[in-house]
């Protein structure tokens, strides 16, 4: 949703000299080493697992990695599957980790008309059908969050478990000062760096933060699947909202991380990935409040006696 667009912005200010006095202080640039080793591939640009189809008119890139259960990887805004690294280093030793930048994100293709999570939720099951894989667990944060619920509602049958962290319903679910602190950003960049194609592409992408999306929380009612309903506790989502998500969905758990931002993937990842894992591996059993916190009860005062 969210992190990938600041970071664009703020960028393209970085190198235009624009930024403000609180984003202007960087830590010296280290000097060059040398070294003879060969670079890394790089998730994200790795020309060994990368590669492209087309749906819906729009090239799209994917890489794959790993063998076992499909787990797919779906980014945030202005993201890319880069975006992902601690994860795919995570789980492609367990799964069939396949992750895709998103149209008009990443190495993926331009589209001629408005993004919609709705068309982004589409291209993931168009890849699926492409991999003939499914149904699969499907993590996704922020902006990928949303279309793994729509993944839930759209293409049920292509999803076993879903893992959302930091999704939003609606565009007033996410906190004000931060939609504020965003439109910011955006109307400080130059004006020549928004007519380069770059710079379109990028404001065209976060423009959905503002327009995008528009789902009935009733919606959810419809997902079949069990689902891990994830957020930090200084979200950039609303906390009530999230709680609105979990209460929607009928297989639903819920996991708010402690002292923690919309980065928790990035800024925590043993905790997040673990977190999912946990989630993906165990038999989906939902508690009954009454009943599970009585059982519970009774075989604690029995363990005393």
């Amino acid at each position: 949703m969210l992190f990938q667009a600041v970071s664009i912005v703020l960028g393209t200010l970085l190198l235009q000299g624009s930024v403000g006095a609180q984003t202007q202080t960087r830590p010296p640039a280290r000097a060059a080493t040398q070294t003879t080793a060969e670079p890394l591939a790089k998730y994200g640009s790795n020309p060994a697992a990368g590669k492209t189809f087309t749906h819906d008119g729009v090239k799209l890139y994917y890489e794959v990695y790993g063998a076992g259960e499909p787990l797919l990887l779906v980014h945030g805004n202005g993201g890319s599957i880069a975006n992902f690294k601690a994860q795919i280093d995570y789980f492609r030793k367990r799964y069939q980790v396949i992750a895709m930048d998103s149209r008009d994100q990443g190495k993926s293709g331009d589209s001629p008309d408005k993004i919609t999570y709705e068309k982004m939720t589409d291209d993931l099951a168009a890849l699926l059908d492409h991999l003939n894989v499914g149904p699969v667990n499907v993590l996704g944060w922020s902006d990928g969050g949303i279309e793994a619920l729509l993944l839930g509602i759209r293409h049920p049958a292509k999803v076993k478990k879903i893992a959302a962290m930091a999704a939003n319903l609606y565009p007033e679910a996410i906190y004000p000062e931060i939609l504020g602190f965003v439109k910011s950003m955006m109307d400080s960049m130059p004006a020549a760096a928004m007519e380069t194609p770059q710079g379109k592409r990028e404001l065209k992408a976060m423009q959905t933060i503002f327009d995008e999306p528009h789902i009935d929380a009733k919606a959810l009612e419809a997902i079949a699947a069990p689902t891990l309903v994830l957020a930090g506790d200084r979200d950039a989502v609303l906390d009530e909202h999230t709680l609105e998500i979990y209460h929607h969905i009928p297989n639903s758990q819920l996991c708010i991380f402690p002292n923690a931002t919309h980065m928790v993937p990035y800024d925590d990842p043993a905790l997040f990935n673990a977190t999912v894992e946990r989630f993906f591996r165990a038999p989906f059993a939902k508690k009954d409040r009454l009943k599970d916190f009585v059982k519970s009860l009774e075989a604690l005062e029995a363990a005393q006696q």
